[in-house]
């Protein structure tokens, strides 16, 4: 059973926020392929998709000269720390199980290594799940948060998703 949906998420104002600041229609595209990776890799498609449409919920603009800098970005990002802790934070007040909400959050904290020194990082399923699901939307230069996509169109895919993870775990709980 699920704590809350996707679209409550949405709905919230710290989500259309932080979200839309980081691109939504990313946020989107990235909880569809956590929805699909979900499933090759074995995990509940629900804390996969939270936090695939989550990942990027601690972006902070960096601008030199009134433009985005994407190296200065890449230099100084500590986006996965900070939306690890919103995100969690978002969870718990909406009514997310303690537990599910500090997955996910670990999730959104491990799914890049753009702030962790040289090293290598060992991904439970879940947080691989994230990783991937946000490398396959990825554009050339940080472009893919800059996609835009409308309000109406965006609630109707969530919609569509909260629809398809009820649908999988209700066909799961049903054959086992």
């Amino acid at each position: 059973m699920r704590d809350i949906t996707l679209l409550s998420i949405f709905d919230h104002r710290i989500t259309q926020k932080y979200v839309k600041r980081s691109g939504m229609a990313h946020a989107i595209a990235a909880a569809y392929h956590a929805f699909n990776l979900s499933k090759e890799y074995k995990v509940n498609p629900d804390l996969a998709t939270k936090a695939a449409f989550l990942h990027d919920i601690g972006h902070y603009t960096w601008y030199k000269d009134g433009k985005w800098d994407y190296e200065l970005y890449k230099q100084n990002d500590i986006h996965a720390i900070k939306g690890a802790e919103r995100a969690h934070k978002l969870l718990i007040r909406l009514g997310e199980h303690p537990k599910k909400a500090k997955k996910i959050a670990l999730a959104i904290l491990l799914h890049t290594d753009s702030y962790l020194p040289d090293g290598e990082i060992s991904l439970d399923p879940l947080q691989k799940v994230v990783a991937l699901a946000d490398e396959m939307d990825e554009e050339p230069s940080g472009n893919h948060h800059y996609r835009q996509i409308d309000d109406e169109r965006a609630r109707r895919l969530i919609a569509r998703l909260d629809h398809m993870i009820d649908n999988h775990l209700n066909n799961q709980k049903a054959s086992s």
